[in-house]
């Protein structure tokens, strides 16, 4: 495809600083998408092409139908589209967004899985959308930007026979587009596609304190949303899956913070 690659040896994303814990990281990025992904014996050519086989598909499409881009409603089903696509068309129906939604968690899966062929255990991290499948448990703790909730809170995840989906979007950081003011909406799937586009759902209804809860009880009744957190300012509200645990930002705690 012709794709510059960087395999970056430093950290563009000063939060990626904050993580630790068993599992090595290697940081890559593809044009537009950059991922860190925690894992062992996965080298960065595995992670370059795991990326490019989804992109390449993903990139097709979109010249054959540029306003997939562009639009902010869902787009009609196409049993003919690449896998990655369908992904982010069922995610964004469901959550009754655009698929670009979806598109940083179903990037997110979809490489994860492809890895998941050679290792056990993996985290793939795409800015504030993440998959996860570990044989330990970790912590996911949550940068809400000005909040002082803001990484002094975060979600523990056990280990499964499943993999775990934990997308976060924010009317306030970031450069994802939202109609909101949340400080952070988490949410919490088995789906990352449909995660990261329930996120922004739940996101665009949250424009005051008052909000909050109202925006949950929407987020609650959409199919395969498990867990769901929102943080505006000091006010925060919870549904579902969530288990949360206080934490201490430090290099000597063994946790995965985003």
């Amino acid at each position: 495809m012709g794709e510059k690659v960087n395999y970056k040896q430093t950290m563009e994303r000063s939060y990626r600083r904050l993580v630790s814990g068993w599992l090595s990281p290697v940081h890559i990025t593809v044009q537009e998408t950059d991922l860190c992904v925690y894992a062992r014996g996965i080298s960065p050519d595995d992670i370059r092409d795991a990326v490019i086989a989804q992109r390449g598909p993903l990139e097709g499409y979109i010249q054959r139908f540029p306003e997939f881009v562009q639009t902010l409603v869902p787009w009609t089903e196409d049993d003919l589209a690449p896998a990655i696509v369908r992904d982010m068309i069922r995610a964004g129906r469901t959550a009754g967004v655009g698929p670009m939604a979806a598109v940083a968690g179903a990037l997110a899966e979809r490489v994860g899985r492809d890895l998941l062929a050679r290792t056990d255990e993996i985290i793939v991290e795409n800015g504030g959308d993440i998959f996860i499948k570990t044989l330990h448990p970790l912590t996911v703790a949550l940068f809400a930007g000005r909040s002082p909730l803001s990484l002094k809170i975060g979600l523990d995840i056990e280990p499964a026979n499943r993999a775990m989906a934990v997308c976060t979007s924010s009317g306030s950081v970031g450069h994802s587009l939202s109609k909101g003011k949340a400080d952070a909406v988490c949410v919490l799937s088995r789906s990352c596609a449909l995660a990261d586009a329930a996120a922004t759902a739940i996101g665009n209804r949250v424009r005051n304190q008052k909000n909050i809860q109202p925006a949950i009880d929407w987020g609650r009744t959409v199919a395969g949303v498990e867990g769901i957190l929102v943080i505006m300012g000091k006010k925060m509200g919870m549904w579902g899956g969530v288990r949360l645990r206080p934490i201490r930002v430090g290099p000597t705690e063994k946790k995965v913070e985003f």
